[in-house]
């Protein structure tokens, strides 16, 4: 035999229910509020005087990345990027300036920076530009593309040799080569501003140098195809063996062993 579901009961069910909803949601409340202040320790504005900070870090960086970086006959000029400016560094007594794995001080890249003395250890990166200044080739005048350099079109200038691409060093590279983009007045000439070299067809008898630790041994094969420079060709030798090289001079091939 049911019951009647007794009035009070249902009342005290709903309280029940009410309470326990409405202290899940103080915890919710309580959890967020203990987040948002976690990350206002870690991102918090930066005080006074942390523009004093960031100056001696940005000092030190340049000192490292110059002291480090410097090249016999090259002038270096470091552009020293900015940390996350919403970032509270904890005080430090000592920094301590380092080159990350791979990375190297040229062009764009980075160093870290880390406390080893100070009552919290921290450690970030922050990004840098290396300019490594020497000689280099560049145009003597606005060149189109297909135009096959002469000597009057190129000097020697000191360039930003940690720019984009190789910089061709040597005029003698560039004299009798053709753009394959045309080029600015005093611009840094790039090997990829040129047409990759042909230095044999396919069909044509080559010189073949194997190189290897201690020895060195020539002959002779036929291209099997055509030989461009910074590309892999194969070439069938005497005996009928097909060798793989670079190729590296006018009808020439190197196979390094």
């Amino acid at each position: 035999m049911a019951f009647p579901r007794s009035p009070v009961l249902g009342r005290s069910r709903r309280l029940r229910d009410r309470l326990r909803l409405g202290f899940a949601w103080f915890v919710f409340v309580l959890g967020v509020s203990g987040l948002l202040a976690a990350a206002k320790t870690v991102y918090a504005a930066e005080p006074a005087g942390a523009q004093d900070a960031g100056a001696a870090i940005a000092l030190q960086a340049r000192q490292f990345a110059v002291e480090s970086g410097a090249l016999p006959g090259m002038r270096l000029e470091v552009e020293v990027g900015t940390l996350d400016p919403r970032l509270k560094l904890a005080p430090c007594d000592r920094i301590e300036p380092y080159l990350p794995s791979g990375a190297r001080l040229w062009g764009r890249t980075r160093i870290g920076l880390r406390c080893v003395q100070g009552p919290t250890a921290w450690n970030v990166y922050l990004p840098l530009t290396v300019k490594v200044f020497g000689p280099g080739v560049e145009s003597t005048a606005a060149l189109p593309a297909g135009t096959v350099l002469t000597a009057a079109d190129v000097r020697t200038a000191e360039v930003d040799l940690a720019a984009r691409g190789t910089a061709i060093v040597d005029p003698g590279d560039a004299i009798g080569r053709t753009l394959a983009r045309p080029v600015a007045p005093g611009q840094s000439l790039r090997a990829a501003d040129l047409r990759k070299r042909q230095w044999f067809a396919a069909g044509e008898t080559v010189s073949i140098t194997a190189i290897g630790p201690g020895f060195r041994v020539s002959g002779e094969g036929q291209a099997l195809g055509p030989g461009y420079e910074g590309q892999s060709a194969r070439v069938r030798t005497e005996s009928g063996r097909i060798v793989v090289g670079q190729p590296v001079a006018e009808r020439r091939i190197e196979i390094v062993l």
